[in-house]
């Protein structure tokens, strides 16, 4: 998908291409989270267990960390319709596959086949995005796009606990399979090409340490437990240095033809800035997802569908400020939000250390939604100055790198809170204490470590400028490579 906007959109109104990569990224996300709620039902239909259930999940996550890194290449060499119709095609036949799936293998297959439609189409919505929208009108739509995909993910354990109430976990697939239908065939129907596709051949070498190295990083960190430290440190390991190579190669590539995923990106100080601190926060952010849902249901009690209420609020809360963020990004600029916002998010995750087993829901609930605002006010700014800072050719690619290291992230933020609370817990029982207060004071630990996370945020957003300086390369597409090659 070239870089060279058709008709960019008039002030005030969100293009129709928009709307609907918004929908169908929606849909996709929503089926992310949609099957947390369903692992005890997984293990008795099929026969497997928890660790093997929580694969619908890691499965998931590493098809994501695997193809991202391939997308930006990807977009260049396609239409926005064609790029449209393999990932919402791709997306179905998963679907359909995970619906019917006699076993739990064919499920798992499906989840993957799913993860694969599903990783080209945040990817695919930033680059649209930044292309067709005036800088002016940015915020305003880059908001729209948060509500978007900020309730999705709330509202994922809600549907699922709800569905799970009144019949089989198949029908979380045979929900979404015509709704999606109906997306895909609405887009194909009012979808309009964005620029032209470029020539170009695929460095398979760059693919296949690409895959390996980020799906063996993000496999590696999610098999990290209390007790078993070695052999996942070791994946990671062998996953770090695949992707050491990945990058000489594309640093090579970047002299001698196309790479794969253009490095170049970095080079936009405003931009590695806002990937920082969007890793960061998402390490942040995805620990506390993990942990208060084994809070709410462990320590108290709750049932699936009572916890995805109680989270609900703070979801739907970030969603739907998103317009707002975005229109006061456009006034003000950015560190008027993104500043206040990440010591919101400090101050939230340090709220949570101070969990107890008699803690008042309704402090937990203000906590959360103080969280979930803050990230709100983060992110849409971030997004928006990030991929602003860079040439118009080089969205694609800081597109899939932000989405890529948005996986790892999600991984290392999960392994790295899971490991402190097992360990911790895992000690205290060792010396005594009784096991829930044990589970407590591990949980407490852990979002202490999840707070020192958004120190670094609070860093980053200091850092960053309010308004993002627009490169001149932006209006000259064409202008592609030596001149921006260093080292």
């Amino acid at each position: 998908m070239s870089a060279e906007p058709s008709a960019p959109a008039s002030g005030g109104r969100t293009p129709t291409v928009i709307r609907v990569l918004v929908l169908a990224t929606f849909v996709v996300i929503l089926n992310e989270t949609i099957m947390i709620n369903a692992i005890p039902r997984l293990m008795a239909d099929l026969a497997v267990t928890e660790r093997a259930a929580q694969w619908v999940s890691t499965a998931f996550m590493l098809t994501m960390a695997a193809i991202i890194p391939t997308t930006g290449w990807f977009l260049q060499r396609v239409s926005t319709r064609q790029a449209y119709a393999v990932a919402m095609g791709v997306f179905l036949a998963g679907t359909a596959l995970s619906s019917f799936a006699p076993s739990f293998a064919v499920l798992l297959l499906g989840r993957i086949i799913q993860a694969g439609g599903t990783a080209v189409m945040m990817p695919l919505l930033m680059t649209t995005l930044m292309t067709v929208v005036p800088e002016h009108d940015r915020g305003r739509v880059m908001g729209n796009v948060t509500l978007a995909i900020s309730v999705a993910p709330a509202m994922g354990p809600v549907i699922s606990g709800a569905v799970l109430q009144i019949g089989s976990w198949r029908w979380l697939f045979v929900l979404v399979l015509p709704i999606a239908g109906v997306i895909t065939w609405l887009g194909l129907r009012r979808l309009e090409n964005v620029g032209e596709p470029q020539a170009g051949g695929i460095d398979a070498a760059s693919v296949a340490l690409a895959a390996l190295g980020f799906g063996g990083l993000v496999f590696g960190l999610s098999r990290f437990e209390s007790g078993n430290l070695t052999s996942p440190a070791l994946i990671v390991a062998a996953g770090s240095a695949l992707i050491i190579a990945f990058v000489l190669r594309q640093l090579r590539l970047q002299r001698t033809g196309i790479p794969l995923l253009d490095l170049r990106v970095l080079l936009s100080g405003t931009y590695t800035k806002a990937l920082v601190l969007m890793s960061v926060a998402f390490m942040a952010m995805l620990g506390s997802m993990i942990l208060l849902p084994l809070y709410l249901q462990n320590l108290r009690g709750l049932s699936p569908l009572e916890t995805g209420l109680l989270v609900m609020p703070g979801g739907l809360a970030m969603g739907l400020l998103g317009p707002t963020i975005g229109r006061l990004f456009d006034r003000f600029g950015g560190r008027l939000l993104v500043i206040p916002g990440s010591i919101g998010i400090a101050a939230s995750l340090a709220g949570f250390t101070q969990i107890s087993a008699t803690m008042p829901y309704w402090q937990l609930l203000a906590l959360h939604i103080l969280l979930m605002v803050s990230l709100a006010a983060t992110f849409t700014p971030v997004f928006t100055l990030g991929l602003g800072a860079l040439p118009r050719h080089l969205y694609s690619h800081g597109s899939s790198m932000l989405g890529t290291l948005q996986q790892v992230a999600a991984a290392f933020g999960t392994a790295l809170v899971v490991t402190v609370m097992s360990a911790r817990s895992t000690t205290l029982v060792a010396d005594g204490t009784d096991p829930l207060n044990a589970h407590l004071d591990g949980m407490r630990v852990a979002f202490f470590v999840s707070a020192a996370l958004a120190l670094i945020v609070i860093v980053m957003a200091v850092l960053l400028p309010s308004r993002a300086a627009i490169p001149e390369e932006a209006e000259e597409p064409e202008t592609t490579t030596p001149e921006l090659v260093k080292g």
